[in-house]
């Protein structure tokens, strides 16, 4: 046994080295957008299309990441992907105008549906292989490489304002990423263990979507949509709304960060524990009925604790997802990815047209609402309860509601 614990952790890191790159390289150039606006002259509008076409990119990657997958395997995927994306960066910090920008970004956003599904692939694959959760963990540590890439921007650009400078430095990081997780990375032959049936299912042609394929990706849809508002309004609201200071204001956003990676870092003991159908229902209803009660005593301390509450509850429920989503095949997988960043597109934005013909109490009155969708959504999928054995080995698995 000590010697699988071993292997087990081992694993786990190389593939939390690939979360660590993709949080890194999306930090490392949204932050220096405003450099960018300055290089290439750009308008506020421009600025939106930018990012707007990177996270299209990857919405519309869901047929070229399921043709990729199942030809390429999780393990080569990721690492390409991984070459690419730094390939990417390097581009745009050479990038000339601005049309050459939103195609570079757009191939960014295409790179990071890649990695993304591949990813998650061997994270699901390492639980399934030993039995042992480990996803919120992974999650985790995407946080943590978008806080070491705020740090080492800070650091760069107290020393020179130069993006190429920059993102060089950045991409040999990343490479000492690629390079730590290659080695330990499951192996695209047999990354876990399969019934017969579901490597048949793998294996054929991306087929029509399946009911629990559909209730799996609204489920993530309205989970996304939840992460993303919160993070694009939490400090407007505290400052429009609640009547916080400039100083407090940006504090929503620090509350919900620190509140949610901590809860990854213990989210895979509660999944042990209890489940991921108990995790997922009882999060997301924790999150929606938090925030709710806060919006109605209104206040900026009701507000920080209810934005704690949606920090604590969603932050296991994006990785279950992803889990049982690998469960269902590469097809699966990379639809709910997509449908993921279609949320986290639409959300910021459906709460902007909300706040636009009401005020923000009711755009995020929609933000609680999705969160509590997310619990109703999960009901439609029954969730396998978690089996331990005596070494504290756990099994889950996702089945349509009323399947045998």
């Amino acid at each position: 046994m000590p010697r699988v614990l071993d292997d087990f952790r081992r694993t786990q890191l190389a593939i939390a080295a690939l979360f660590c790159f993709l949080g890194f390289q999306y930090a490392t150039w949204i932050s220096r957008i405003p450099a960018l606006k300055t290089r290439l002259d750009l308008s506020a509008g421009e600025v939106g299309l930018l990012l707007m076409v990177t996270g299209a990119g990857a919405a519309a990657s869901f047929p070229l990441v399921s043709f990729l997958m199942k030809r390429l395997g999780a393990r080569r995927l990721a690492l390409l992907s991984g070459l690419g994306l730094v390939a990417i960066l390097l581009a745009l910090s050479a990038a000339p105008n601005y049309p050459v920008a939103l195609v570079i970004l757009c191939a960014d956003g295409v790179a990071v549906g890649c990695l993304n599904v591949a990813m998650n692939a061997q994270g699901a694959a390492l639980e399934a292989a030993h039995g042992r959760t480990a996803m919120t963990q992974l999650h985790a540590t995407f946080s943590a490489g978008s806080f070491l890439a705020a740090l080492v921007s800070s650091g760069v650009t107290a020393l020179t304002s130069g993006i190429v400078t920059h993102f060089a430095a950045a991409s040999a990081v990343l490479l000492v990423l690629l390079a730590c997780a290659r080695p330990r990375l499951l192996p695209d032959d047999a990354p876990a263990k399969e019934p017969a049936e579901q490597e048949g299912k793998n294996r054929r042609r991306m087929a029509r979507p399946t009911r629990v394929m559909l209730w799996l990706g609204c489920t993530m849809v309205f989970a996304e949509v939840v992460e993303g508002s919160m993070n694009d309004w939490s400090a407007l609201y505290l400052k429009d709304i609640a009547g916080a200071s400039a100083q407090v204001a940006p504090l929503g956003i620090a509350v919900i960060s620190v509140v949610m990676v901590l809860a990854r870092l213990f989210g895979d003991s509660w999944r042990s524990r209890w489940g991921d159908a108990i995790v997922v229902r009882v999060g997301s209803a924790v999150a929606g009925v938090g925030l709710a009660l806060a919006l109605l005593v209104g206040g900026v301390v009701p507000a920080l604790l209810g934005f704690a509450c949606v920090g604590l509850g969603v932050a296991a429920v994006t990785p279950c997802l992803y889990v049982a989503a690998a469960a269902e095949g590469p097809d699966a997988l990379s639809l709910v990815a997509a449908t993921g960043t279609t949320g986290l597109l639409v959300g910021p934005a459906l709460i902007g047209f909300v706040a636009e013909a009401g005020d923000l109490t009711w755009g995020m009155a929609v933000v609680a609402a999705s969160a509590v969708i997310v619990s109703l959504c999960s009901t439609r999928l029954q969730w396998a309860p978690a089996k331990a054995s005596s070494e504290g080995i756990m099994e889950t698995e996702v089945v349509e509601k009323g399947a045998t």
